[in-house]
């Protein structure tokens, strides 16, 4: 019988890499807004995500809130050592998400709300790209509670993975107005995406040569027999993954740019995976020595186990509907400017 402690592990794993993946095009298309034209394009590019952005981010919740559940201590260590990045990055998607209805309610301040939903955007990925280096580089733990300070998350390596977040959901915000729109946009998507690609790869390389240094668990795990099984093809996958991505930008067909694109997040995720297994804050808390009773473990994955085939269905409704090119008939109408 599988250990229930590695499927909770798995099914938190999970709903973090799909928010990335879904929330992170529509957070990218946020930070890329002020490039797009006044207007028309600013219009196009916002109904490309209408129907799905907030969907997405129920994976967010799902995360977090599984987290709490399967893992007690881990939540209770992590909350106090990252209140001021996850609190940042909670207002930020708040305040994003007021501006994307209000700049269609309210087209007299239409600048403030684009600006708005920009700088929600920039915040809130920077904020995530903090929080997962700050998680990366060691949280203190004595007598199963956090013993650092206010500021331990902030650091160079935290930085770094943060500006890493916001090229890569750049890139994927590129990727989707490629796929989802045409014309002066998309034009203006191709060639925002060609600088974002390798700027992506610098910041891959860049934080991936940093990480073993943090902790010599990652050091092992990658540069120790049998982790080099691992390391060496790891940069030529996504040398390759990036070569495939630059050639398909000025290319049909138009999804494949967004495609690539997720590759080398899976790449990334596949290779923070192998960095932590099996801790959840690494080097100081095991899965096991986080989980929540066996009993409560059964409990919620019922409840999981009828949750997430719904979340599923109408994530997958709700793009199967919405699929195709955006046009003029958009989700929103254009309004006046």
């Amino acid at each position: 019988m599988m250990d229930l402690t590695v499927i909770w592990a798995a099914i938190i794993a999970i709903a973090v890499a799909a928010y990335v993946l879904m929330d992170g095009f529509d957070l990218g298309i946020g930070i890329l807004f002020p490039k797009f034209r006044v207007g028309r394009e600013r219009d196009t590019a916002m109904n490309a995500i209408a129907p799905v952005w907030d969907g997405n981010e129920t994976w967010l919740v799902m995360g977090g809130g599984g987290l709490l559940a399967a893992f007690p201590l881990a939540y209770s260590i992590v909350l106090p050592a990252l209140y001021a990045p996850l609190i940042a990055m909670l207002l930020a998607l708040v305040f994003r998400g007021v501006a994307f209805e209000f700049r269609w309610r309210d087209p007299n301040h239409r600048r403030f709300w684009d600006f708005a939903f920009f700088a929600g955007s920039l915040v809130a990925t920077f904020a995530q790209g903090i929080t997962l280096g700050a998680l990366l580089q060691g949280i203190e733990v004595h007598d199963r509670a956090y013993s650092g300070g206010w500021w331990d998350w902030l650091s160079g390596f935290s930085l770094l993975t943060g500006v890493s977040l916001v090229i890569g959901y750049a890139l994927l915000g590129a990727g989707w107005l490629i796929w989802k729109t045409e014309g002066p946009l998309q034009a203006d998507a191709r060639r925002f995406a060609r600088p974002l690609v390798p700027a992506l790869v610098v910041a891959i390389a860049a934080v991936s040569l940093s990480t073993p240094f943090l902790e010599m668990q990652y050091w092992q795990r990658w540069f120790v027999w049998p982790g080099l099984i691992v390391a060496v093809p790891m940069p030529l996958l996504i040398a390759f993954v990036a070569f495939m991505l630059w050639r398909s930008i000025g290319r049909a067909p138009d999804s494949h740019p967004f495609l690539w694109t997720l590759g080398l997040f899976a790449l990334s995720m596949a290779g923070l995976a192998i960095s932590i297994w099996p801790w959840v804050i690494p080097g100081r808390v095991s899965i096991w020595d986080a989980a929540a009773p066996h009993s409560s473990q059964v409990f919620m994955l019922i409840g999981a186990g009828v949750l997430i085939p719904v979340i599923l269905a109408y994530t997958a409704w709700a793009y199967w509907v919405f699929r195709g090119k955006v046009g003029d008939d958009g989700y929103h109408a254009h309004g006046d400017h």
